[in-house]
């Protein structure tokens, strides 16, 4: 079951599918008891949802009109596909080796590390480290001293570290 629901705040339509108790507004964010959320369109079938959520959008928009002369939503998200340059194209287009890009980036899968796994990494490497071990472990990896303080900090609120005199470790 698809349903179209509206946030009591800041008035954002969205799809609600499969309600469970709460659900979040896209736009701000506010938290709803879906119960008590006004559905304004329900229906088996999502394309149909889809449909009801841009016409109320366009109706809210003062688009009624520009909206009747337009395809059905489905309908233009497939000729998306149909539209626009490929990737490749337009990297060489641009001047770029398209096969040299693709090269580059299977070299480089797996092994970019967030900020936060490279902290976790030097508390995990290190033999119960300070901090001043662990923010240079994380500088010598590119992470910001500043930003592997805050992360440390952070794990540590979390319980994901724990510091004692000075001394971190992984819970």
């Amino acid at each position: 079951m698809y349903a179209v629901v509206g946030c009591t705040d800041c008035g954002n339509l969205w799809l609600l599918e499969d309600p469970g108790e709460t659900a979040q507004c896209s736009r701000c964010g506010k938290r709803h008891r879906t119960r008590k959320l006004r559905r304004f369109f329900e229906s088996d079938d999502r394309e149909a949802a889809r449909q009801a959520r841009a016409a109320m959008l366009a109706r809210k928009g003062g688009h009624d009109e520009a909206f009747a002369d337009l395809d059905d939503v489905a309908t233009m998200e497939a000729r998306l596909n149909d539209v626009g340059v490929e990737d490749r194209e337009l990297l060489e287009r641009s001047g770029v080796d398209a096969d040299e890009v693709a090269a580059a980036g299977d070299a480089s899968a797996g092994r970019s590390r967030s900020r936060q796994e490279i902290v976790v990494d030097a508390v995990r490497e290190g033999d119960r480290p300070t901090e001043e071990e662990v923010v240079a472990y994380a500088t010598d990896r590119g992470v910001p001293a500043d930003a592997a303080r805050r992360l440390l900090e952070a794990l540590t609120r979390r319980g994901e570290v724990s510091e004692s005199r000075g001394r971190y470790r992984l819970v």
